[in-house]
This record gives structure tokens, sequence and C-alpha cells, in this order.
């Protein structure tokens, strides 16, 4: 007999028969075991042999990925408050440079209208120096309506030369003219004054023939046109003179005799009786 005969044999005896059981189950994260359990079917009905092999858990894998979830809805609310933000500053930039376009604009038309009323005042101003200019630069005398006229009193045997025609006495109509004219004289002259104190050379003629139902139009220029012209060396009381061009006269008196007429002169003036010899007129029109 051989010396390992009694010794039982450490060979494990083979399975004729096995079963194998699966229970899996999540709790708390927690993957549940796998139990494997296999018995003999030997003859000698040896004990059934059990092997239990743990799985990993998923426990931290799962809060990883709640937490990188958590960090991504966080970063999105950031993004949005962070655009809302930046929209609600566009809109106040964008409200406030409204306002200032609208104040510039104003600031503008404000200057633009106070400009014109500048240049309105200033042209006014250089028409109103221009017509004194023209007065002073020309000192010519006025041709008399006879080139020369000598008169005999025979009362006292002297005579008089005249160089001057001092024009028939006025009367009736252009009396009346006169009389109006005369009464005005020490008004002010203001630029579109027609009255009742304050008057500019065509207002001023228009109201005095207006006095004796003679209606002139409104303007020098026109004025200048509206009746029968006459030379001014023939001009008689009450005739209308005007400096410039026929049609485009920018001056209008009255002549009122003895070489003198009375208008609306400039501001600095107003209206006056002056001599023609020192501001011939251009042209004489009859109206009555």
């Amino acid at each position: 007999m051989p010396h390992t005969a009694q010794i039982p044999s450490h060979r494990k005896p083979r399975r004729s028969a096995s079963r194998i059981a699966l229970r899996a189950g999540v709790a708390s994260g927690v993957l549940g075991t796998l139990a494997v359990a296999g018995a003999t079917g030997s003859a000698s009905a040896a004990e059934p042999v059990t092997e239990t092999i743990e799985m990993p858990t998923l426990t931290a894998n799962l809060s990883a990925a709640m937490a990188a979830a958590a960090d991504s809805t966080q970063q999105m609310a950031t993004s949005y408050e962070l655009r809302a933000e930046q929209d609600a500053a566009v809109a106040k930039a964008a409200k406030e440079a409204k306002a200032d376009r609208e104040q510039a604009e104003k600031k503008a038309e404000e200057k633009a209208a106070a400009k014109k009323k500048a240049a309105e005042e200033a042209a006014a101003k250089r028409a109103a120096e221009r017509e004194t200019a023209s007065r002073s630069a020309a000192r010519t005398t006025l041709a008399p309506s006879t080139s020369a006229s000598t008169s005999t009193s025979t009362s006292s045997g002297t005579s008089t030369a005249s160089t001057q025609s001092a024009g028939a006495p006025a009367s009736g109509s252009a009396a009346s003219v006169i009389a109006f004219l005369k009464s005005h004289v020490g008004d002010a002259y203001v630029m579109g004054g027609t009255g009742p104190h304050s008057w500019d050379c065509s207002g001023l003629t228009q109201a005095a023939f207006r006095s004796v139902g003679v209606d002139l139009p409104r303007t020098s220029q026109e004025q200048s046109t509206a009746g029968t012209q006459v030379s001014v060396s023939s001009a008689q009381p009450g005739d209308l003179l005007y400096w410039g061009g026929a049609g485009s006269a920018y001056h209008v008196g009255v002549y009122i005799g003895n070489g003198q007429y009375l208008d609306a002169a400039n501001p600095g003036k107003g209206v006056v009786i002056q001599d023609l010899s020192g501001y011939p007129a251009s042209g004489a029109i009859r109206l009555l």
C-alpha cells in the first residue's frame, strides 16, 4: 500500500451540477452583489461552495455628474444675467444718445434762428447806411426849372436873380398832401413802418396820398411807376420824387417847393425836410 493511501485527496471534487443566481439592484446608488452557488452531485455529498463578488459602486461618478450639471446650470444663469445687464446698458445708452441728439438739434435750430434774425437786422442797418452814404456822396445842385430866372420888381425897382425854381404854390390836394407830411415831421423812421408815428419812406408817402384819395402801392419800387413821369427840374409841390431807377427805386419822398422835399429819411433822422441840392432825386411822378 502506498504510503499516501490513507491521506485524503486535496483535490476539489468535480461539480456535477451548478446553480447560479444573480441578484442586482440599485439602492442609494449601490449595485447589489452577484452570488454564484454551486453544489456537487458526487456520492460523497460534499458541502456546496458559495462565492461572493462585490461590484464597484457608482456613487462617486453620479455625484460628479450631478455636480457638473449644477455647474453648467449656474454658468447658463450667469450668462443670461450678464446678457440682460448688457442689453439694459445698450438700451440706456441709446436713450441717452437720443436725448443728446434732440438737445443738439434744438440748440442748432435756436442758433440758426438767432443767426437769421441777426442777418436781417444787419441787412436793414446796411440799407440805412447805404441810403445815408448815397445822400452824402451826391452833392450836386438840382437843375433849375429855368436856366436863369430874373424877376424885376416894378414897385421897388430892384431885381433878384434866381438860380433855382421855387415852383408854383401848392393848392388843393397837393397842399393837403404837404400839410399831412409836415404834421409828421419828427416822427421816427422804422423799416416797414406805416404809422401812425413811425414810418419808412414809402409807408409815409402812401399814407400822405391816401389822405387825398390817391391809392399808392406799398413799396418805393412800385410807387416810382405809379403816375406820370416828369423831370425833376419841372417838379411841382406835391409831386412824388424817387431815387434809383423807375421800377427799381430804393427811396421816395415828396417835393414841397423851394428846392426842398420831405421824406422819412433813415433811423438817424426820422421824418425831415431836406434840400434837393444835398441829395438830388433820380426822377419825379405827378399824381395830382
